[in-house]
């Protein structure tokens, strides 16, 4: 039972985005949506901000397709993309939603809390950038949309202005046979925080030559990166070769660390070998 004196925190659950603007526009809060990152952080001591739970807001769960691509709401959960009936191109993201914790995790987490959570290691953030991911932003003000690179900007920090929610996350149309593959390394099989990780999206022209690349490698810096070299160097490129061209060079965008879980020279060389071996799975 809370002691007599103790302060209640404001608690506030929005039916609509219009509703969550204007709380939002009107006072400082700690969102609320899948609450994986925010109860663990507050194990042992109150949450002090007032709360505003997101996770029933009208329009904000759900996967939807447009010509211009697909629409991902903010509360979909890591379990929704994982039973989602979608094409070859969205297979990094399903693979990297297997990885995000046990069941519960994946039933409660949602895809915009991993985004925001801006973790070093957040897996779903490399299979994001590597299809070309966009922020959508929502305030009382109106919306704005931000490429999914310029929106994490360091470890626990993002561009998410105080008085915006995200709403979505946009993913561009690609050819129909346009796929992806993820793959993570940890200290273990399941359950484990990444040593490194890659995600590379790979769309063929009529000849099998690459028409775009997608390349994102995660916890080998302060936020995930892509690999604008690799990915220049593989377009035009028969699908056959493509595990060939990764060169050393490629990860000099990364800055990775040592740590308890490995140093950031086997960092590289780990990254190496799982970008070739993702590309490997594209030779016919």
């Amino acid at each position: 039972m809370a002691d007599e004196g103790a302060a209640m925190t404001r608690f506030e659950r929005p039916r609509s985005v219009a509703e969550a603007a204007s709380l939002l526009a009107a006072g400082d809060w700690t969102l609320l949506a899948g609450g994986t990152d925010l109860y663990p952080a507050h194990v042992g001591r109150p949450i002090a901000r007032p709360v505003l739970d997101l996770s029933r807001v009208d329009g904000l769960r759900g996967i939807r397709r447009s010509e211009s691509g697909w629409t991902i709401g903010a509360t979909t959960t890591w379990s929704d993309v994982i039973r989602a009936d979608l094409p070859p191109l969205f297979d990094a993201l399903k693979a990297a939603a297997r990885e995000l914790g046990g069941v519960q995790i994946q039933n409660a987490g949602t895809v915009a809390g991993n985004v925001c959570n801006a973790s070093p290691a957040a897996d779903g953030v490399p299979a994001l950038l590597a299809l070309g991911a966009e922020v959508e932003l929502q305030s009382a003000a109106g919306s704005r949309r931000l490429p999914l690179a310029d929106f994490v900007l360091g470890s626990r920090r993002t561009a998410r202005r105080e008085a915006e929610l995200v709403s979505a996350l946009h993913i561009p149309a690609r050819a129909a046979g346009a796929r992806s593959v993820f793959l993570k390394l940890g200290g273990r099989r399941y359950l484990v925080i990444s040593i490194t990780m890659v995600a590379v999206l790979i769309e063929l022209d009529a000849d099998g030559a690459v028409a775009h690349a997608g390349v994102a490698v995660g916890s080998c810096s302060a936020v995930a990166k892509r690999l604008p070299a690799l990915e220049a160097r593989l377009a035009g490129r028969d699908a056959a070769t493509l595990a060939a061209c990764v060169e050393p060079g490629d990860l000099a965008p990364l800055t990775p660390i040592d740590d308890i879980r490995a140093s950031g020279e086997y960092r590289i060389d780990a990254t190496l070998t799982l970008l070739r071996r993702a590309l490997a799975a594209f030779s016919p």
